[in-house]
């Protein structure tokens, strides 16, 4: 017999299969040696209230075993003599379209312009002890794409692009831990993800697909308004319709998009900071108690938001018990994101903390100018371009210019410009900084002074409303961090909301993040799987 129970249990409880047993013995009446086995369905904290509880949702199996497993298995058939469909990107848009369409029964080859996601780490390291970006692999660039190393986080309120559930059994299939299918908000952990991909790729290979690592796609084939294949930097040609995944940083395709006249739009964004605050004072604040999360709750979790001025600021990417990474994807600029282990178990948490930014306020006179300077900067003919508000690049080059200023602050290292929380509402230079976990090293900077106002104005008021909602919050303690850019594409591939082809070229299917349709790892899957059943329906509709 099996039994399902809806429990709000104190967290001591919560994190001991022994204890859920006896509570369910003492508080639903069961009987002790009727209980075989339990387990949890879902998960969640309540920290609304100083005592703190855990809702669970406990599946019981009395005098019986569990049957099935803990999460459900995809059957991958070979498909090494099936039509090929090329995948550029290799991001998780990119790996679950793959994996979709050999469950649907076409052959996927993968480019990938970075390494595989092992040798990939070994760059990693580099920009941190020898301040060295390569352009082809880093923290955006190779296998797994820029959620490989920036925390693996699964949580997404987008559950209406596709099947959430789906999404993270494949996961587990892969080698994630079953507590992604419970927690309410689903963590990997970036020590732990590196090894799914890997279990990811090799199920695409064993099946009879290819992954090409090191390989840059270059040019589009198009003949008659159709896209034919692709051309790689390394000569190769690969014929068969495109998915085009490539992740928000690759700029060089927006550039030839544009370039050739391929349909895409300028897309809104977010820019700001990584705030970094001690990871025990975020526990205290969240968990309304002077000692902190104690032995039995996780690194605690923080959102905010709020409009300022008519634009949105707010965090976004919250790592708890994490770290602030270098995310910059070439030379001659600094961009910052974050990532947690899989225990959370840093002495720090940070977020990115953003201010909305729309295509027309690039009409604002001092937004206009910088991207002007830049575009002189660049000394390019297509640069120039920028004077024009609705320019197709226009949100891109912003991130550039903005990136660019702040290496500049930086001392043109991968030393990240930094100031004090309370000192940057305030308008003060920060003369010391807080020890911090970003690893090339920060740099006391007014970024009060040098961010654009139209960001920092707000971000400012952002903070200090954020204050008022959480005692503490707003506090000299806390490092803001500069820059945080990539907190989405600054440009969309215009795709049909019907087939999900380009709207002017069949056979090109833009997919995922890159191609400005997601926002994070499992709104980015379930793009990519979109996007497979709808080349299974343009290609093989009768299987």
């Amino acid at each position: 017999m099996i039994q399902e129970y809806q429990l709000r249990v104190l967290p001591e409880i919560a994190a001991n299969e022994q204890r859920i047993k006896e509570y369910l013995i003492q508080e639903k009446g069961l009987n002790a040696r009727d209980i075989t086995a339990t387990r949890i369905l879902k998960r969640s904290i309540d920290a609304r209230q100083r005592t703190i509880f855990v809702n669970l949702t406990v599946r019981t199996y009395l005098n019986e075993m569990p049957k099935e497993k803990e999460y459900q298995e995809t059957v991958y058939h070979n498909v090494s003599d099936k039509p090929q469909v090329i995948v550029v990107g290799a991001g998780p848009g990119g790996l679950f379209a793959a994996l979709r369409l050999i469950e649907l029964g076409l052959r996927p080859v993968i480019v990938e312009r970075g390494k595989n996601v092992r040798d990939r780490k070994k760059d990693l390291a580099l920009i941190g002890r020898e301040q060295t970006v390569n352009p082809e692999s880093n923290y955006s660039f190779g296998e797994g794409g820029a959620g490989a190393y920036s925390d693996g986080k699964l949580y997404t309120r987008s559950k209406k692009r596709g099947n959430v559930d789906k999404i993270l059994n494949v996961f587990c299939q892969h080698g994630a831990s079953s507590s992604i299918l419970v927690d309410a908000h689903p963590h990997i952990g970036t020590d732990k993800l590196p090894r799914v991909i890997e279990n990811m790729r090799n199920t695409i290979i064993d099946c009879g697909g290819e992954v090409h690592f090191e390989t840059r796609m270059d040019a589009l084939i198009i003949e008659n308004d159709e896209v034919k294949g692709i051309e790689t930097n390394t000569g190769q040609t690969l014929l068969g319709p495109v998915i085009l995944a490539t992740g928000h940083s690759a700029r060089d395709v927006y550039r030839w998009l544009a370039a050739n006249r391929v349909e895409i739009e300028a897309k809104g964004i977010a820019v700001g900071v990584r705030l970094e605050h001690p990871a025990s004072l975020i526990d205290r604040i969240q968990y309304h108690n002077r000692n902190g999360r104690g032995k039995f709750l996780p690194a605690a979790e923080y959102s905010f938001v709020s409009q300022v001025d008519g634009r949105g600021v707010y965090s976004f990417c919250m790592c708890p018990g994490g770290f602030v990474v270098p995310a910059a994807s070439g030379p001659r600029q600094i961009v910052v994101n974050g990532m947690s282990p899989s225990n959370r178990g840093s002495r720090w948490s940070n977020s990115g903390m953003v201010v909305e930014l729309r295509p027309e306020d690039l009409g604002n006179e001092e937004l206009r100018m910088m991207n002007e300077e830049w575009a002189v900067q660049q000394n390019s003919a297509a640069d120039a371009r920028l004077s024009d508000c609705n320019s197709q690049l226009n949100m891109m080059y912003f991130q550039e210019a903005l990136e660019r200023l702040c290496w500049q602050q930086g001392n043109m290292k991968q030393t990240a410009p930094a100031q004090r929380m309370a000192d940057f509402t305030k308008k003060k230079l920060s003369y010391d900084l807080p020890e911090s976990s970003y690893a090339p090293g920060l740099v006391s900077s007014p970024l009060h002074f040098w961010m654009p106002p139209f960001i920092a104005d707000r971000l400012s008021k952002g903070f200090q409303q954020f204050g008022k909602y959480s005692h503490g919050f707003l506090t000299n303690e806390a490092t803001m961090i500069g820059v945080e850019t990539r907190t989405s594409a600054p440009v969309r591939i215009v795709r049909d909301k019907d087939t999900l082809q380009h709207v002017c070229l069949k056979g090109l299917f833009p997919c995922g993040e890159g191609a400005g349709y997601a926002g994070g790892i499992t709104s980015a899957a379930m793009d990519g799987m979109k996007v497979a059943e709808a080349v299974i329906r343009k290609y093989q509709p009768f299987q």
